[in-house]
């Protein structure tokens, strides 16, 4: 099915065999480069391949510079790795002048990160080409941190991914870290009792640590995956089963009705259909990577990746 809707929507394996065979390669060793100096970049990649998708497809509009542009928007403007991408936009154009697009490179750097952090690897499809529009506003699509699982679904569902591949590409976050604002209301007052009940008991004073209340380091990182933050693994789902997800929309994965089955399925839980998440993980993230995306006369082929041609 998955090989079906690439070929449908334009992109294919090794769309650069011929006009540029060194391109992935190029990519991989960049990428590989970066995180050796900076591991934070592996989840910053994977995200924002994630925020591109979810914002006019797959088109790399996330990478353009400018006032209000989407790189501009809250959810954007703080992820690690744009630097990453130029760099391999650099080299790929010294190799192959304007043959690949800076869509495919993110594409391609996003798996690289999840094989980087101890994932496992997959084909990406690639031939898509380069967006023109770029929006802050946009970005209100995003799926957010406080939002139910049923508005996720649908946000999911647009773009032709079910509830499975939610669950899935939302454990991504067994890598990388977020900010103490984007989470400390769980912490203090979030009932008239006290904390989010939600939260393992134990757990909240370790986080109440972090994020003092009225403190100052609002922007202190703290894991989504506490115990394993650098491995790309099930350990995501292992906290959100023991009350320790980080933030409220992950935590929901584990409350929601329609949703724990799939957590349970990833832990193996006697009784259901195990799903391997690594297998599942790259089956949902080429289907993600197929959404809106430019090909043919659509789009174009970006010299720079911060700049429209």
């Amino acid at each position: 099915m998955a090989t079906t809707l690439v070929q449908g929507q334009g992109t294919r394996l090794g769309f650069y065999s011929t006009t540029c065979p060194n391109a992935e390669s190029i990519v991989k060793s960049t990428v590989q480069s970066h995180f050796r100096s900076n591991p934070a970049i592996a989840p910053g990649l994977l995200r924002m391949h994630f925020h591109d998708c979810f914002v006019h497809g797959c088109d790399a509009s996330i990478l353009i510079d400018g006032p209000n542009t989407e790189k501009t928007a809250p959810p954007n403007r703080l992820i690690p790795g744009y630097n990453v991408i130029d760099d391999a936009k650099t080299q790929l154009e010294a190799a192959c002048p304007g043959v690949v697009s800076c869509a495919d490179i993110l594409a391609l750097a996003a798996r690289d990160s999840v094989v980087l952090t101890s994932g496992r690897s997959w084909q990406v499809p690639t031939g898509r080409r380069d967006g023109r529009v770029s929006l802050a506003s946009d970005t209100s699509n995003l799926p957010g941190f406080r939002e139910s699982i049923d508005s996720q679904k649908k946000k999911f569902a647009d773009f032709g991914l079910n509830t499975q591949d939610l669950v899935t590409l939302v454990g991504a976050h067994t890598i990388g870290t977020t900010a103490c604002q984007l989470f400390s209301y769980r912490l203090y007052n979030f009932t008239a009792n006290g904390p989010d009940p939600t939260i393992d008991s134990r757990f909240v004073s370790q986080l109440q640590a972090l994020c003092p209340q009225n403190g100052s380091n609002g922007g202190r990182r703290v894991d989504l995956d506490t115990g394993s933050a650098n491995r790309f693994d099930t350990t995501f789902f292992t906290n959100l089963r023991n009350g320790r997800g980080i933030l409220e929309s992950d935590q929901k994965l584990w409350t929601d009705a329609s949703t724990r089955p799939i957590v349970q399925q990833f832990l193996g839980v006697r009784g259901l259909r195990a799903l391997n998440f690594n297998v599942e993980f790259g089956r949902s993230m080429v289907k993600m990577g197929n959404i809106g995306v430019k090909t043919g006369t659509e789009g174009e082929i970006r010299r720079v990746c911060t700049a429209i041609n």
